[in-house]
């Protein structure tokens, strides 16, 4: 019996694929996109039969016990509705291993045998497209049916799962995901995993604003003891309040607290991000830790040498303090000042229609974030990008000469052809294309893209 009426159309486009076709016809983006991950990049054998054990060990931190518990108390309270239709529930952590799994007791003895069981890992580099793994890549729901499974051996499963993410950094903390075998999904299946995602996501929101409190608290003690340029960001390098000196180098709004998480000034510095993550993987091992590089802000061609200093409520690491002209501390390693990201890409991934479309870097224009996907403005046309993510786009560009200049677009510099300046000098650029498309500078990024193009 089929779990996906279309299966026999995608099962002969995933015959073809494996084999190195790029056509996927009737196959949805979400899926091809996760295909191309499996074949070109993780290179996972589409014949495996049973995943590997975990290995990898995460930080453990209070976020991952908040919604552990949280997703673990969700998945127990539906176990016994979801085991009636022969279903099982799982949760696993960012890497994909599988924790606790509750539900039909049959099924989960035939899960054993591909060893859909806790301490396994089922991230997409390990077992392929799936709901748990894809999920993990994702942003918002994933259901994975059949044949859509990367590997052979799981066609016969269904499955749907959602990351819970941390509100912050955007990196995956936790899958919630449902499975059945050779059956659909009950009908609740999407709107319960949504429904515990909302909720989840809603705590880890509500403590990300009661730290961003405790950071501007933490940079108002330490205003009053030091007159160094000083600002307070993230865990993700985002500023949550600066002075006067901080505000103008990192082209953000001077002593204007962003407590909520969805609102925090961005300053599109790769190098002050990386030192921001650096430190905080400092800071998990050696609370007292304190480091300081250098990195260019929107003003000047020359470095600015800065100190960053962790802080900590209740034991839980909540950001940095960055104290500007000053070194204090011990020295980033060079290949963390240098902010490149690691593994650039060559080529960006497309869709267009059936087809995965393969980008060289010059012939992209510029991305724009639109609803839940990214577009890409291309010389072969507008074409939907296999990351959903801009953010995520705009890191792995921001050495390979593409630019955040406003919260929804990432331009090619060297596609830039026209700079416009509005009746309030407000700034927009005329890009190199077919039908000279304008896109807007935001105020807050005016800076770095003067700076970008010597004007």
């Amino acid at each position: 019996m089929s779990a996906n009426p279309g299966s026999g159309t995608v099962l002969a486009a995933w015959e073809r694929f494996v084999q190195g076709d790029d056509q996927v016809p009737g196959v949805r983006p979400l899926v091809a996109t996760s295909w191309h991950r499996c074949r070109e990049q993780y290179r996972v054998d589409p014949l495996l039969t049973e995943v590997p054990v975990a290995v990898a060990e995460l930080d453990h931190t209070p976020e991952h016990d908040v919604v552990f518990a949280e997703l673990g108390f969700r998945a127990a309270s539906v176990a016994h509705e979801v085991g009636n239709l022969g279903g099982v529930v799982t949760v696993t952590d960012a890497t994909g291993r599988i924790l606790a799994e509750w539900g039909d007791q049959a099924t989960l003895a035939r899960a054993s045998d591909a060893n859909l069981a806790p301490w396994f890992c089922w991230s997409e580099c390990a077992a392929g497209t799936n709901g748990m793994g894809t999920a993990l890549e994702a942003h918002g729901p994933v259901s994975i049916r059949g044949a859509e499974h990367w590997c052979q051996a799981f066609h016969n499963w269904v499955c749907a799962g959602i990351a819970v993410r941390d509100v912050v950094t955007r990196e995956p903390i936790a899958v919630l995901n449902i499975s059945c075998w050779r059956s659909h999904l009950p009908a609740s299946a999407g709107s319960w995993l949504a429904n515990a995602g909302t909720m989840t996501q809603y705590t880890l929101k509500r403590r990300a604003r009661d730290s961003g409190a405790e950071l501007v608290a933490a940079y108002t003690q330490a205003r009053a003891r030091s007159s160094a340029g000083l600002a307070a960001v993230d865990t993700a390098g985002k500023v949550v309040i600066a002075d006067d000196m901080a505000s103008v180098l990192l082209g953000v709004p001077a002593s204007t607290p962003a407590v909520d998480p969805t609102l925090r000034w961005n300053p599109g510095l790769p190098e002050l991000i990386a030192a921001a993550r650096y430190a905080s993987r400092q800071a998990a091992h050696n609370p007292d830790w304190v480091g300081s590089t250098q990195i260019f802000t929107h003003l000047s061609d020359e470095p600015t040498s800065i100190s960053i200093r962790p802080v900590f409520s209740s034991g839980r690491l909540i950001g940095n303090l960055v104290s500007f002209g000053a070194s204090d501390g011990a020295p980033l390693p060079e290949t963390e000042r240098s902010a490149h990201p690691r593994g650039e890409p060559r080529r960006l991934v497309a869709m267009r229609d059936n087809r995965i479309v393969l980008l060289r870097l010059p012939e992209v224009s510029f991305a724009e974030s639109h609803g839940n996907d990214v577009w890409l403005a291309t010389d072969q046309g507008r074409l939907r990008a296999a990351s959903p993510s801009l953010d995520k786009l705009d890191g792995e560009l921001a050495e390979v000469g593409f630019l955040r200049v406003h919260r929804r677009y990432v331009v090619n510099l060297s596609r830039v052809r026209e700079i416009e300046r509005g009746l309030k000098g407000e700034l927009s650029l005329v890009m190199d294309d077919r039908t000279n498309e304008m896109v807007p500078v935001s105020r807050r990024n005016a800076p770095a893209v003067r700076r970008a193009l010597h004007i």
